[in-house]
């Protein structure tokens, strides 16, 4: 399958960079701090959602500002050592222009710079948290990032380990392309599903950027 594009969008956790063992620690004692138990967690959903949505579902209003803040604080200082890139990230961004790709991450700013700089990824463009109202399934992020590349929607593809995050591609009326690094193929509802990046080829030319998979 060929994909033409003019600007590849790319969903950081799960899909640039692993951090699953990392957020499985910082969560959990998160949630120990907090008295959240597992049933608790097992109610909502949590993968490629920002963390203010989450500790909004589970806690407090007045106490949500000094959760968020602690649990920040827990993932950026297991950062070192606790995240790596995934496969064929790396030599995949490597070959793109940087006006030509973005990250969008439901991270805070300060996480997402950490766990990009770990693996020595620098983007041009990042929408994080910090820079929406509505986060993934809704699809804010991805038409910011569009809009801050000066490319139409229409014209973007999206990268996604979640299927919030795949959504989120849909409605913004982006390509999607899912990576079954998180999930199972079957739970990924996207354009194209392959294993991850390293299953991908892309070509850029005058015109854009062509993906084949």
């Amino acid at each position: 399958m060929k994909i033409h594009a003019e600007a590849l969008l790319f969903d950081n956790d799960g899909t640039l960079v692993s951090s699953l063992e990392s957020v499985n620690r910082c969560w959990t004692r998160w949630a120990q701090e907090y008295g959240i138990t597992a049933e608790d967690f097992a109610r909502i959903e949590l993968h490629g959602r920002p963390a203010i949505e989450i500790a909004a579902d589970l806690l407090p209003a007045d106490i949500v500002p000094e959760a968020l803040a602690r649990i920040e604080q827990l993932e950026v200082e297991d950062v070192p050592g606790g995240v790596v890139a995934l496969p064929g990230t790396l030599a995949l961004l490597d070959s793109l222009p940087a006006e030509r790709w973005a990250v969008v991450t439901s991270a805070t700013r300060r996480l997402a710079e950490a766990r990009l700089d770990e693996v020595g990824i620098r983007p041009k463009t990042l929408i994080a948290a910090d820079d929406i109202t509505r986060g993934k399934p809704d699809p804010e992020p991805y038409l910011l990032a569009a809009r801050e590349l000066g490319v139409d929607p229409a014209r973007c593809v999206v990268f996604e380990d979640a299927p919030a995050g795949l959504q989120a591609g849909r409605a913004a009326g982006m390509t999607t392309v899912a990576l079954a690094t998180t999930h199972q193929p079957h739970e990924l509802h996207a354009d194209l599903v392959v294993e991850d990046l390293s299953a991908l080829s892309v070509l850029v030319t005058a015109q854009g950027v062509e993906i084949s998979g």
